[in-house]
């Protein structure tokens, strides 16, 4: 058994947490709601603590899924942070989208703290963290990965160390551009066939099949033609997403021209209203 701590119940860190308590570590859970921690403990067990750093104090690794870089670093940092009372040795494992800025920021000042980093962002979506089957993309020293490997193998269906420090960071931000170019194209595919008087179900059917099949397709479209959109992956995160992928290719000479005006695209969702709407909502943007 393990002695964890979990920061940041959202719609993932709540169940992922829940799945390290089932496997049998000692988990202690820390949210900025006291009310969602209270009733995290109600539904699974373990504790809850109402600062970071009492949270992560005598834990063998401490793991974020929180909103943004400042989030991150409001958990991490000062004396409310865990840095404060993580023992040297111990893994500090962070699940959350953030720049590459960041990362190696906190990566640096944990180091000096004698504490493991490992950047590990998550694909998979509510779902994904629900039933333990999150694609987890890693960065930091391999040593200090394959300690933390074994304990988010417990909520991935594959976890994969793709090289240093932000490593893990960069490539969740090709999985985001990848994402931003599929919902559209899949929005433009359902709009033509709305617009041609063709059955979207019966298409996508069949196009599945084929080489034009994604998860986006097999699991929005029913989805996107029922107009339904409070679920899933909020607009105002792909955003935020989004914007570190284009800030970190204007660093490193990336060209993104589809991402950037699907990033658009994706703003006049929030115009309209729909900033907390899924982000296959790209299709009532066509409507």
């Amino acid at each position: 058994m393990t002695q964890l701590a979990f920061l940041g119940l959202g719609v993932m860190g709540y169940p992922m947490a829940g799945h390290l308590l089932k496997a049998g570590h000692d988990v202690t859970v820390y949210n900025r709601t006291i009310a969602k921690a209270e009733k995290w403990t109600e539904t699974y067990g373990g504790s809850s603590r109402e600062k970071p750093s009492e949270a992560a104090e005598g834990a063998d690794m401490v793991i974020a899924c929180v909103g943004n870089d400042d989030d991150l670093r409001s958990v991490c940092l000062g004396g409310d942070g865990a840095f404060a009372s993580m023992k040297p040795g111990s893994i500090f494992i962070d699940h959350t989208t953030v720049s590459a800025a960041v990362t190696k920021e906190l990566h640096d000042i944990a180091e000096s703290l004698g504490i493991a980093f490992v950047d590990a962002p998550v694909s998979g979506g509510q779902a994904g963290a629900e039933n333990a089957q999150l694609s987890i993309m890693c960065g930091g020293a391999q040593e200090h990965y394959n300690k933390a490997e074994q304990i988010m193998n417990i909520y991935a269906k594959l976890c994969k160390r793709i090289g240093d420090s932000g490593s893990g960071q960069l490539t969740k931000m090709c999985n985001q551009i990848a994402i931003a170019g599929l919902v559209q194209g899949l929005s433009e595919a359902l709009h033509f066939a709305q617009k041609a008087g063709l059955n979207g179900k019966d298409v996508i059917e069949v196009i599945s099949q084929g080489a034009a099949g994604s998860w986006q397709m097999v699991n929005r479209y029913e989805t996107m033609l029922d107009d339904h959109y409070e679920h899933g992956f909020a607009v105002d995160w792909m955003r935020k997403d989004l914007g570190i992928c284009l800030d970190t290719a204007n660093e490193n000479g990336a060209s993104l021209p589809i991402t950037a005006l699907v990033d658009q695209f994706y703003k006049d969702i929030q115009k309209m209203g729909g900033g907390r709407w899924d982000t296959s909502s790209l299709l009532k943007r066509l409507s």
